[in-house]
This record gives C-alpha cells, sequence and structure tokens, in this order.
C-alpha cells in the first residue's frame, strides 16, 4: 500500500494524517478485512472503487464515496459489519474510523487530494 496523506484540495487542511491508498486488486479486495480497526487519524482510500461491504469486519467505519477529483459526493457514517453499500457514481472510496468523517467536516462537495508520504 502507498502511504500519505489527504488534504483538503483549497486550503490545504490536512484530513488524514495517515493515509493508505491501495495499490493493486488484491489491495482493493481485502481492504480493512483482519485489520485492527483504524485510528481516528488513519484512512484507507480504494481507487477505483464504488461500493463496499463490511463483511467479516468486527467494528463499523466512516465510509466516504469519491468522485474522480476527489470531491466528496456521500458519506454514509458507521456502517455496521455485515452491511454492504454503493456509491453511484463514485470513483473511489475513503474508510475511516466510525466518526471521523464528521470530526473532518467532509460533506458533499468538499474537494479532497491525496498526498504521498515524502521518503527521507
Amino acid at each position: 500500500m502507498d502511504r500519505g496523506h489527504i488534504v483538503d484540495a483549497t486550503s490545504s487542511e490536512t484530513i488524514v494524517t495517515a493515509a493508505y491508498r491501495t495499490a493493486n486488486a488484491w489491495e482493493r479486495l481485502c481492504g480493512l478485512l483482519g485489520r485492527a480497526p483504524l485510528d481516528v487519524d488513519e484512512g484507507l482510500l480504494i481507487a477505483p472503487c464504488g461500493s463496499i461491504h463490511t463483511l467479516f469486519m468486527a467494528y463499523p467505519i466512516d465510509v466516504v464515496y469519491l468522485a474522480r477529483d476527489l470531491t466528496v459526493l456521500r458519506v454514509i457514517p458507521a456502517l455496521r459489519p455485515w452491511r454492504c453499500s454503493i456509491g453511484f457514481g463514485a470513483a473511489s472510496t475513503l474508510e475511516l474510523a466510525a466518526g471521523g468523517a464528521a470530526r473532518a467536516g467532509l460533506v458533499p462537495g468538499r474537494r479532497l487530494r491525496w498526498e504521498a508520504a515524502r521518503h527521507t
């Protein structure tokens, strides 16, 4: 997985400090399965991805559906385990700890940007 962070495209305010981005089909398929719950400052960006499931997960997550330019299309707060969700027209999804979308002020229309981690 690629590491980086997600910022507001207009203000450059950091939205997700420790973000991971899927790099291949296997990572997209697995997503958060088998992983510990995300911390409040963590997120997983899955692209391309227009639908997700929480089958076999033990905790709820916030799901943010994004357009191709990473504009927020829809936010699903605290999607419980054993559920499916579709973001019609979404090109990618951002998965956050439950409550993370509200804390970050993620609402439809807000545009985000991925920034890769700098390697030293």
